[in-house]
């Protein structure tokens, strides 16, 4: 869940082509699913339970917009997992983004409910997407887009080998607050 105790700043970070993958399994009765046309109701209760957006309805338009014109693209790239109920409980898609004429792939939108946090579903999401990035993209550099209210999943991603970077313009991203959301995100490390 976003801790909005801390001020926000972008983050943005790099994975280099080549890091291992670390493998991270589901736990006993939890198991994937890739995105099925009207799963997307299920993605924006996700992302909505997690703060990312004010309701469901402007996750759900979101999503619409950004990403039902590329059905075919959704059905290999949107990952869930679901609980023993077969409900969808958290989510991420391997997706990507343009930076000038540059097509690099991106993690997008890593959300885990809130009741089902704590249980290495995160860290097993992010690691599965990773996989299948690497299957869909090749080996190549990945990045993603997070922020200082996602603390807690920045450690996810560092253990999976990606690093926070000051690169400058990558996608929409100025990444113009680097050294102060380094403040934020090593103030919040010190206390721990």
């Amino acid at each position: 869940m976003l801790d909005k105790s801390v001020p926000y700043f972008d983050i943005l970070m790099h994975r280099k082509k080549g890091t291992p993958i670390p493998v991270a399994e589901l736990p006993t009765g939890f198991k994937f699913s890739f995105f099925k046309p009207g799963d997307e109701k299920a993605w924006a209760k996700i992302e909505a339970s997690v703060y990312e957006f004010s309701d469901e309805l402007e996750a759900l338009i979101y999503f619409q917009k950004e990403y039902l014109p590329f059905v075919s693209e959704l059905e290999r790239r949107c990952l869930f997992i679901e609980n023993e109920k077969g409900e969808k409980i958290a989510t991420s898609t391997a997706w990507w983004n343009y930076t000038g004429i540059r097509r690099d792939p991106w993690l997008h939108w890593v959300a885990v409910h809130p009741n089902y946090q704590n249980l290495g579903l995160g860290k097993a999401i992010v690691s599965k997407v990773l996989q299948l990035t690497l299957e869909i993209e090749g080996d190549r550099d990945f990045y993603l887009h997070t922020q200082t209210w996602s603390h807690r999943a920045v450690k996810i991603y560092e253990k999976l080998g990606y690093i926070i970077t000051s690169e400058k313009n990558l996608n929409n991203h100025s990444n113009e607050n680097y050294e102060k959301a380094m403040d934020v995100l090593n103030s919040i490390y010190a206390k721990e």
